[in-house]
């Protein structure tokens, strides 16, 4: 057991450590990544050395195909995306006034909501000048560029970093592990190896398994709104796909935001079956096959703790708390269970 001082010392280390992330937040983003990066990658480098390959050529490897799979991802999506956001943006006026013609009467009949007060006119007009805006966006992003420097090294710095810390991070991956491991006092080794390979299980299963699912829910989704003929398939299987990390809720918001965009389109109701057939296929595979195959059940997060926990990182230390949230939930998930544990095996809990 740790005496007064060594608790105390314990505390000040966490209170410092969740200090200077605060203050580094800004400058910890590409690390973090390369880190994350390096550790969904470590078990792949792994298996290629257990085949004979050597540690630095099976990174290289991994790497070429992880910047491969990467480029291919961003040159395919990213102008698919554009186009679906320019029509988007180009359909928004005749999209308002088919709401103005069937759903205000809808509104008044059914609720008693008289909608006609809205101001149509300048909602079309907004929907307009937005389209302009996305018509511009490179413009915009060429004059953003050309005016911001330092923002535009910044970020050239950082996309280079990135792939730079990665490399390194893996091939040294299994060293750096083992010098941490050997800085472990011998009396708390083999609990802390324990939970660190509890930790690992939790971590990843989800990371690596729900990224999987994600990929493949939004490409399932995807799929099948274009075989609908929705015109905002790419956007709105994307979307599916990303917020699908929380259970059932890619399902609902993406059948939401594709009945509403079948209306729109085909204002018929057929095409609402075909979108609810779409999203219950996705869903029976997530069920039945994706998930059980790829994360399996040793996640334990529940729904709402992951929710919980993206909010408060985001809250508190933004885009990198969004970061380290879920794997601080599940290293404080399995913390939580140990110390369940503890309490079910002491005294207390034999003499309550």
């Amino acid at each position: 057991m740790l005496n007064d001082s060594q608790k105390w010392l314990l505390l000040a280390v966490m209170l410092a450590t969740g200090f200077l992330i605060y203050l580094l937040a800004p400058v910890l983003t590409p690390f973090l990544v390369a880190a994350l990066l390096a550790y969904l990658a470590d078990p792949l480098v792994d298996r290629m050395e257990v085949k004979g390959l050597p540690r630095t050529a099976a990174v290289v490897v991994i790497f070429v195909l992880l910047l491969s799979v990467l480029a291919g991802m961003i040159l395919l999506l990213i102008p698919a995306l554009q186009q679906q956001l320019v029509s988007l943006a180009k359909a928004l006026p005749a999209y308002i006034d088919w709401l103005q013609t069937h759903l205000t009467p809808w509104l008044q009949q059914t609720f008693g909501i008289d909608a006609s007060t809205l101001n149509w006119s300048m909602l079309k007009s907004t929907a307009q000048e937005n389209w302009l805006q996305v018509g511009g966006a490179a413009g915009g992003i060429m004059s953003w560029v050309s005016s911001s420097g330092m923002a535009m090294l910044a970020m050239l710095a950082n996309l280079v970093l990135i792939p730079v810390v990665t490399f390194y991070l893996l091939r040294d991956w299994d060293h750096l592990v083992m010098l941490l491991r050997e800085l472990l006092p011998r009396k708390w080794e083999a609990t802390i190896v324990q939970l660190t390979t509890d930790s690992d299980t939790v971590l990843g299963a989800f990371l690596r398994g729900q990224l999987l699912v994600m990929l493949a829910l939004g490409t399932v989704y995807s799929l099948g709104l274009w075989w609908v003929g929705l015109e905002l398939a790419l956007i709105i299987g994307v979307v599916a796909g990303i917020v699908s990390f929380v259970p059932y809720l890619g399902f609902i918001i993406g059948i939401l935001l594709a009945g509403i965009a079948a209306i729109m389109q085909f204002h018929e109701v057929y095409y609402l079956l075909l979108v609810a057939l779409v999203f219950g296929v996705g869903q029976a595979l997530e069920g039945m096959l994706l998930t059980p195959l790829l994360v399996g059940d040793k996640i334990g997060l529940h729904p709402v703790a992951v929710i919980f926990a993206v909010m408060a990182g985001g809250q508190l230390f933004g885009f990198v708390g969004i970061m380290l949230a879920l794997p601080a939930a599940a290293v404080i998930m399995v913390l939580l269970r140990y110390a369940h544990q503890q309490y079910q095996r002491s005294k207390l809990y034999a003499d309550a």
